[in-house]
């Protein structure tokens, strides 16, 4: 696992430690400041490593630093040094970084650097030098984000990928355990859905930071509609996930009750196998690198997913009793989430529903 965050991280490493090391420079060589620390960890700080680093939050984040630095100068040329010095800067610091934003790492940070200004000898070239280093540090971080962003399909791709990845398998269970009756396998299909909640989260700020990458870099502008698609199979997915978690328990408890019957438990599984297939197209159709491709797997889901709708009838199933039938009413908002996911509009999804 750590060689895999290693590897997944090497572009942010190198990003970060040219951005440290040429703020450091750019201090040192250009404005003659003996030991810039400041414009290399504010540079630091603000690149992060976290999946939110977007331009907004670079700019949080050394806005945050510089403003704590700049506190911390003008509060030692009026105190000067010492515990109690110390003690008054770091409260008011972190009482005007919370009066100025609501944001964890912004009051953190401002605190952080303006504790340091206090504690640490003052430079030779002045207090407010460490406050000019801190710009440096954050303007260089900015820069580096705007001038060598990350490409904006590759982290909403990969958490789109794993979300499909696992309704597809969440399904495959599902189907499964009906193939063997067997209750174990039901809930834990359940367990699995439920997991699913880290990868919905991780969406919107995935797809909120490549938006801003796409908007800024004029390199990666011409994602901005594939970008709008990936929104809309993320929407559609999350509700049909939702829809799938409920399902998933109905049917675990169904199994437990000994509903349905062998025949219908057949019928229902095979569906949830086609079902499982439709999605791992739509899955690929998110994955797929070249628009043709993208184009024609999404295509192929559709085609699939209209041919699984088609068909969602209790009767179809030959369900018989309420629990029974609750199961097949249940799958059919999901199918439609599906539907409209891989770009059927709403009104065509629902029309390939068989009226009850």
């Amino acid at each position: 696992m750590g060689i895999l965050r290693v590897r997944s991280s090497l572009l942010k490493i190198v990003q970060i430690t040219v951005c440290a090391v040429s703020a450091y420079w750019f201090a040192e060589e250009i404005l003659g400041h003996v030991d810039p620390i400041f414009a290399a960890t504010s540079a630091m700080v603000a690149s992060g490593f976290g999946r939110d680093t977007t331009v907004r939050r670079t700019l949080e984040v050394a806005l945050g630093c510089t403003l704590g630095i700049t506190v911390g100068d003008l509060l030692l040329s009026l105190l000067g040094t010492g515990i109690w010095q110390a003690t008054v800067v770091l409260a008011l610091s972190l009482a005007l970084a919370r009066f100025l934003d609501s944001g964890t790492i912004f009051s953190t940070q401002m605190g952080l650097q303006s504790l340091l200004v206090v504690l640490l000898p003052v430079p030779a070239a002045g207090p407010f030098a460490r406050s000019l280093d801190a710009v440096v540090g954050g303007l260089t971080a900015i820069a580096i984000a705007v001038l060598i962003p990350r490409h904006p399909r590759s982290e909403p791709v990969k958490e789109l990928r794993a979300l499909l990845g696992e309704l597809s398998g969440v399904l495959r269970e599902c189907a499964a355990a009906l193939h063997s009756a067997d209750t174990t396998a039901a809930w834990h299909a359940l367990v699995r859905a439920r997991t699913t909640q880290e990868l919905m989260n991780a969406l919107p700020a995935a797809l909120k930071s490549a938006q801003e990458t796409a908007t800024i870099s004029p390199a990666f502008r011409r994602y901005r509609g594939e970008l709008e698609r990936l929104r809309r199979v993320a929407d559609h997915t999350d509700l049909a996930v939702r829809n799938a978690r409920v399902f998933t328990r109905r049917l675990a408890h169904a199994i437990t009750h000994g509903t349905p019957g062998p025949e219908a438990a057949e019928a229902l599984a095979e569906f949830l196998e086609g079902l499982a297939y439709a999605v791992g197209l739509l899955e690929q159709s998110v994955s797929e690198a070249h628009q043709s491709a993208r184009d024609r797997a999404e295509h192929a889901a559709r085609n699939e997913l209209a041919a699984c709708a088609s068909g969602l009838t209790p009767g179809a199933f030959g369900v018989t009793g309420l629990e029974g039938e609750a199961l097949v009413l249940l799958l059919r908002p999901m199918v439609v989430d599906l539907q409209e996911a891989a770009g059927t509009g709403h009104e065509d999804a629902v029309r390939y529903l068989p009226r009850i």
